[in-house]
C-alpha cells in the first residue's frame, strides 16, 4: 500500500511539472539591498544650476547618494542616484573603480546617475564657476558608502512594477518664438509652437522582502529638476524632496532616476505644487504594481568615442546676444561674456575625440538605459519604440556627463541648449549615435 501511494504521489507531481511553466517552479534567489548616504554641506559652497555662481542660505530636505544593490544567480548591480546637478568621468571612473574594489561588483554593473537639482553644490566645470573640491570629494566617498551599505543588507526580495504617468509636472522648453529663436528665458508671451514632445510617463519599481515591507523603490520622470519650496536654500529639488516624503511614509530607500530631460522643464508650477504633484503620481501608481519575475539580471556598459564640435564663432556670439538683448536686456551683459569666454577654452578642442559611457541593465522584462548627458527627450523616446523589451527607462547623466545632447533637429532650431559652451560642445549627431549603441546593447542584452 505505501509504495501505491509513493508511486500516486510520484505520478501527480509529473502532471503538476507538465502544467506549471518553468519559471515557478525555478529558484529565484533574487536579493537587493538599499542605502542612502547624506551630503554635508554649507552656504560658503558655490550652486551650480546658473550661468554665474550661485549662493545658497540654508537647507532643505536632504541632498543624498542613494544606491540600490540587486543580486541574482551570483550577478550583482549597483544603481545609485546623487542629489548633484551632474558628474563627468574625471570624478566618477575611479569612483566605480573604488567600488569594484571593495565589493568586487564588476564596474559594468554599476550605473551612477545625476538627479540634475538645480539647487546643490557645483561638481563640474560649467559657465562661469568650477567644482566645488570639498563638496565633491564628499560625493564620491559618499557614492562609495551607499553602495557598500546596500551590498552588505542585501535581503530576498520580490519586485512589483507599474507604469503611470505625469501629465502636469513639465513640458518641451524649448518653444518656438514668433521671431523664429527658439525659447530659454524671459517673457512667455510669444509662444507659437513646442518644438518636440514631452514624455510624461512615470515608472516605479517597488522591491518588497519576504515580509512585502517595501525595501526599496524607484521612479523616473523626465523633466529637469528645478524648484524648491522656499527659494535661495540648498534643495535635492522637486523630485528629491518627493522621494523624501514618500520614503518617510512608505519606509524603504526611495530614489529617483532623472530621465530624458535636456529639452523639458516645469514652466508654470511653484516647486511645492510640482513636488505635491510627482507625489501623489508616484503613490498612485505605487498602489496599483503587481509582481514582476526577474528572470534574469544583467549589465552591458560600452564606450563610444565622439568628437568636439566645430563652431563658427561670429554665428555663436550672434545667437546668444540676438536673444540676450531682446528676452533678457538686463542680464545681457553678464551672460554673453561667460559664452565668450566658454567658446574661447573650447576653440582650440575643436575637432577632438573624446570618449564616454553608454550602459544598459536589465532586471527581468524591464530596461534601465545610462546615458552620459542632458538627453533631449525625443532622443530618448526613440531608444524606449525601438528597445525589444516592454518596458525601457532613459537615466540620463549616467556615469558621466558630456553636456546637452540635442538630435539633428534641435541643432538646426538653434537655442541656448545648442549655443556652444562647456554645458553643450559635442558634434551634431552624438546624440543618434548614443541612441544606436542603446539600442544595440538592449537588443544584445535582450538575448
Amino acid at each position: 500500500m505505501s509504495r501505491l501511494i509513493s508511486r500516486l504521489g510520484v505520478l501527480r507531481w509529473l502532471c503538476l511539472l507538465s502544467v506549471l511553466p518553468l519559471t515557478s517552479l525555478r529558484v529565484q534567489g533574487f536579493t537587493v539591498g538599499a542605502a542612502a548616504v547624506n551630503l554635508v554641506a554649507d552656504d560658503a559652497m558655490v550652486i551650480a544650476g546658473g550661468i554665474s555662481p550661485g549662493k545658497s542660505a540654508g537647507q532643505e530636505g536632504q541632498l543624498r547618494t542613494v544606491a540600490t544593490v540587486l543580486e541574482q544567480d551570483g550577478t550583482r548591480v549597483a544603481i545609485v542616484a546623487c542629489d548633484v546637478l551632474m558628474l563627468t568621468r574625471k570624478t566618477l571612473d575611479p569612483v566605480v573603480a573604488e567600488i569594484t574594489r571593495r565589493t568586487s561588483i564588476p564596474s559594468a554593473n554599476v550605473l551612477i546617475n545625476c538627479t540634475h537639482t538645480h539647487h546643490a553644490p557645483s561638481t563640474m566645470r560649467v559657465h562661469d564657476y568650477d567644482l566645488d573640491p570639498v563638496f565633491t570629494a564628499r560625493v564620491a566617498e559618499g557614492i562609495v558608502q551607499a553602495v557598500q551599505r546596500a551590498d552588505s543588507n542585501r535581503a530576498p526580495s520580490h519586485l512589483q512594477f507599474q507604469l503611470g504617468y505625469e501629465h502636469s509636472v513639465g513640458q518641451n522648453s524649448r518653444q518656438l518664438l514668433d521671431d523664429g529663436q527658439i525659447y530659454w528665458i524671459g517673457p512667455r508671451t510669444n509662444f507659437v509652437r513646442a518644438t518636440g514632445p514631452f514624455d510624461p510617463e512615470l515608472p516605479v519599481l517597488a522591491f518588497r522582502g519576504d515580509d512585502r515591507r517595501l525595501q526599496a523603490l524607484w521612479f523616473n520622470h523626465s523633466t529637469h529638476s528645478i524648484g524648491t519650496r522656499r527659494p535661495g536654500v540648498r534643495s535635492p529639488s522637486i523630485y528629491g524632496l518627493a522621494a523624501q516624503e514618500i520614503e518617510a511614509g512608505q519606509g524603504g530607500v526611495v530614489t529617483f532616476l532623472e530621465g530624458a530631460s535636456g529639452s523639458t522643464h516645469n514652466l508654470v508650477f511653484t516647486g511645492d505644487e510640482c513636488m505635491t504633484r510627482i507625489q501623489a503620481a508616484v503613490l498612485g501608481t505605487l498602489a496599483q504594481a503587481t509582481d514582476r519575475p526577474v528572470n534574469r539580471l544583467a549589465a552591458l556598459k560600452r564606450p563610444i568615442k565622439f568628437r568636439v564640435r566645430h563652431f563658427d564663432e561670429a554665428a555663436e556670439e550672434l545667437a546668444v546676444t540676438r536673444y540676450c538683448r531682446k528676452y533678457a536686456p538686463g542680464y545681457s551683459e553678464v551672460i554673453a561674456p561667460v559664452f565668450r569666454q566658454m567658446r574661447r577654452e573650447l576653440a582650440s578642442a575643436q575637432g577632438e575625440e573624446r570618449e564616454t559611457w553608454v550602459q544598459v541593465v536589465r532586471i527581468g522584462d524591464i530596461a534601465v538605459v545610462g546615458v552620459p548627458a542632458e538627453y533631449f527627450t525625443q532622443l530618448g523616446l526613440d531608444i524606449k519604440n525601438r528597445s525589444p523589451f516592454r518596458h525601457t527607462i532613459i537615466a540620463e547623466l549616467a556615469n558621466d556627463w558630456i553636456g546637452y545632447l540635442p538630435n539633428l533637429e534641435g541643432h538646426k532650431l538653434g537655442g541656448y541648449q545648442v549655443w556652444t559652451g562647456h554645458h553643450s560642445y559635442a558634434e551634431p549627431g552624438t546624440g543618434e549615435r548614443i541612441a544606436e549603441l542603446a539600442v544595440e546593447l538592449l537588443r544584445e542584452v535582450a538575448r
